[in-house]
């Protein structure tokens, strides 16, 4: 019963505790990425996504499977390399001499050790962090890995070959994960 000033009844009573739904924090964003790619041209937008995401307080979880499982592969994540061949979209490698070169050259000895040497200066070069200093990020932030279980077998991967704090999870059990997500990417 409300009592108005006008009413010579009760005072008004205690007010109504607010209900916990109304109380609680609005529900952060979920991103659910699937990396299945291992080569340094396909890791980087996995990682810079999946800090961008964490950074603005989102939930992060990426789900590495076949070659992605080398993004937490501590045996394999610190020789990422760019394929040389079957990536026509390669920007050229100087600056300003409009010569890009023909995938075809990708099959010469020493092409993708080029290609990943001119990545990784590009990156420099446009002050984007090392591979390892994101990957760091995205473990500082909070971001969730995932080692998919049965291509762990497929790749002749160990669980202690893992990064630490990286899950084993099914592919059951991750589209559970990405149900709930707000966005979900797969690269």
């Amino acid at each position: 019963m409300t009592v108005h000033a006008t009413d010579s009844g009760p005072t008004d009573p205690a007010p109504q505790e607010v209900s916990a739904a109304t109380e609680a924090e609005p529900k952060r964003k979920r991103l659910a990425l699937v990396a299945s790619k291992g080569s340094l041209d396909m890791v980087y937008p996995v990682l810079m996504m999946a800090s961008t995401a964490a950074a603005l307080g989102w939930e992060v979880g990426i789900f590495c499977t076949f070659y992605g499982l080398d993004i937490v592969n501590k045996k394999r994540n610190k020789h990422l390399q760019v394929a040389a061949i079957g990536n026509p979209a390669s920007p050229p490698p100087f600056k300003g001499v409009p010569f890009k070169v023909p995938p075809i050259l990708g099959v010469l000895p020493g092409a993708q050790a080029a290609a990943t040497t001119f990545m990784k200066k590009w990156m420099r070069d446009s002050n984007m962090p090392e591979f390892q200093d994101l990957l760091d990020t995205c473990r500082e932030f909070g971001v969730n890995f995932y080692a998919c279980a049965t291509t762990m077998g497929v790749m002749s991967v160990d669980p202690e070959d893992m990064i630490d704090g990286v899950s084993c999870l099914g592919a059951t059990a991750f589209l559970d994960y990405a149900a709930e997500a707000d966005v979900c990417l797969f690269v």
